[in-house]
């Protein structure tokens, strides 16, 4: 296995990562700024209105989400699994 297998492999491990985590991410500073803009036109400073709405935001994404993210960490681990025996040269 040679520096560039490593670097490829992490390489496409930390794009799959990115590309997994990037819909929950939009997700929660979408709602984020919502709350925001909520609570500064109400005055409203309450720090548990932040992080409710974020995490149920987060697990209804989650839970619409899941399955594309899952085939994609699948479809990865299948990939670096089938190679495995071009890794041990």
């Amino acid at each position: 296995m040679t520096v560039n297998d490593v670097t490829a492999i992490a390489e496409q491990a930390i794009f799959t990562i990115i590309k997994c985590s990037a819909p929950m991410l939009l997700v929660s500073l979408c709602v984020g700024l919502i709350v925001s803009i909520f609570q500064t036109v109400t005055s409203i400073q309450e720090q548990t209105l932040t992080f409710v709405p974020k995490v149920l935001a987060i697990f209804l994404s989650l839970i619409v989400m899941g399955h594309w993210v899952m085939n994609n960490m699948v479809d990865f681990m299948t990939e670096l699994w089938t190679d495995f025996n071009s890794y041990l040269r």
